[in-house]
């Protein structure tokens, strides 16, 4: 019992048989194809040609899977162990398919590099532990081609996605980005930072007290969070908008205004009022000044108009609070 705990739960990658060589590289391959496949079947509705690059190199794989099983059918029998990356310590491993959908496009493209530099580097160590002639051949030959595949991905990308579709393919990441992510956390974070304004610092005003402002702030904070949060979920699936997963668009849209709200909420910890309060309006400086460059950045509105609208509306808001906590 206590032997089976201390157990090594993986095996090392020198204690593999020839055999058992064969047969990780015949799931591996088999597995990246699978990959490929998914990548493309995720991209084929908004990037139809970044698909059809994913589609060949899936079946490259699959035509290094089939000669790695001639070469075990020629060496060792139809029966092939089973033995996979996940049992080999130190070996690469993949993400399964849930969290490779959440992936953008850039993202893929950058794991699959990384995917062909992984499996050039099990041939180029495989290769070492194997005395077969012939199979040493072949595993520097997949080697080679491991490493060649960056030029293969290359004149399939030029292939199916020229310059130009790939300029409009990465517009439309651009666009997907923004209409999931950016847009509603910008709704948030501007509900959060200037909506919040006039509750907390008209309890600061109102009771000079940093702990009670504080907890105002919080719930002020935490509450705007969750009903701009459910909000942003409930009002569009985005199946006709266009504008990406609810759940998605939900999160970034409570937690941005929780986190808008609490920048200027947190300064209260401090027990004395006035530097507390201080600090507080520096934050908000900073919190205002940080969506109009959001604006600017990614919702192309000219920078001087976005700060102006914002800047004016926060302190329109701020100067409300305070007249208020002193009325």
């Amino acid at each position: 019992m206590l032997l089976g705990l201390f157990r090594p739960s993986k095996r090392p990658f020198t204690s593999l048989s020839e055999q058992e060589i064969l047969a990780i590289a015949i799931a591996a391959e088999e597995d990246d194809s699978r990959i490929y496949l998914a990548y493309a079947d995720t991209l084929r509705p908004h990037y139809p040609e970044s698909a059809k690059v994913f589609e060949d190199m899936a079946e490259v794989e699959d035509t290094h899977r089939k000669t790695l099983i001639d070469m075990h059918r020629r060496r060792f029998g139809e029966r092939i162990p089973l033995i996979r990356r996940e049992h080999v310590r130190g070996f690469y491993e993949r993400k399964p398919d849930w969290l490779r959908k959440n992936l953008s496009l850039d993202a893929m493209r950058d794991e699959a590099e990384a995917m062909e530099q992984q499996a050039y580097n099990f041939y180029v160590e495989a290769a070492k532990q194997v005395s077969d002639a012939s199979t040493r051949q072949l595993l520097g030959d997949l080697a080679l081609a491991e490493q060649g595949h960056e030029d293969v991905a290359r004149m399939l990308g030029e292939k199916h996605t020229p310059e130009e579709v790939r300029h409009e393919e990465d517009a439309q990441a651009r666009r997907q980005f923004v209409l999931t992510y950016v847009q509603p956390g910008l709704a948030g974070l501007m509900d959060g930072s200037v909506s919040t304004l006039a509750p907390i610092f008209a309890a600061a005003f109102a009771t000079q007290q940093t702990w009670q402002t504080f907890l105002v702030g919080l719930s002020a904070s935490v509450g705007a969070g969750i009903s701009m949060g459910f909000t942003e979920a409930a009002h569009d699936d985005g199946k006709i908008s266009g504008r990406g997963s609810p759940i998605k668009r939900g999160l970034a849209c409570g937690i941005m205004t929780a986190l808008g709200g609490l920048g200027h909420a947190l300064p209260y910890l401090i027990p004395h009022f006035w530097t507390a309060t201080i600090t507080a309006a520096v934050v908000v400086f900073f919190e205002l000044w940080a969506i109009a460059f959001i604006q600017n950045k990614y919702m192309e509105t000219p920078f001087l108009r976005a700060a102006f609208q914002v800047v004016l509306g926060g302190s329109l808001v701020l100067g409300a609070g305070i007249l208020i906590g002193n009325g």
